[in-house]
Parts: C-alpha cells; structure tokens; sequence
C-alpha cells in the first residue's frame, strides 16, 4: 500500500472529477501555472497524475525521488 498524498494537475475540465477518488486536483490554465504547481507540492505528495498537457509542460523539471508520476489518458 503507498502513503501519502495523491495530486492530479492540469486543466481544470480534464482533472475534474478525480477528487470524488480522494485525490487532491491543482487546477493549471497555462504551463507557468503548472510549473508553480509543480515546484510548490508538498514533500507527503508520493503520487501526481498529469495530463497530457501539464506532462508537456513540465518537461525538463526536474523529478523528485520517491515521488511516482504518471499520465492521464483522459
């Protein structure tokens, strides 16, 4: 069983829905957005869902260990 936090970030309208799973939705309209987002998350967040923008958008962050990352396909 993993602990800790699970966060979904991108655009609002392909996030919405996943808080009814428990998760934690950090909305981004642009690629600035996401990368706030992204540099700001708590150390207890162990798993972060994007979507195929925010994944874009972050590309080149650099990754954090032991954190997983995964993304969406919807």
């Amino acid at each position: 069983m993993m602990a800790g936090a699970i966060v979904a970030i991108g655009e609002p309208a392909r996030i919405a829905g996943w808080a009814l799973a428990g998760v934690r939705e950090l909305p981004a309209d642009d690629a600035e957005q996401a990368r706030q987002l992204w540099a700001a998350l708590d150390t207890d967040v162990a798993l972060v869902i994007l979507t195929p923008r925010a994944a874009a958008d972050l590309a080149g962050e650099p990754a954090s260990p032991g954190r997983l990352t995964v993304v969406s396909a919807s």
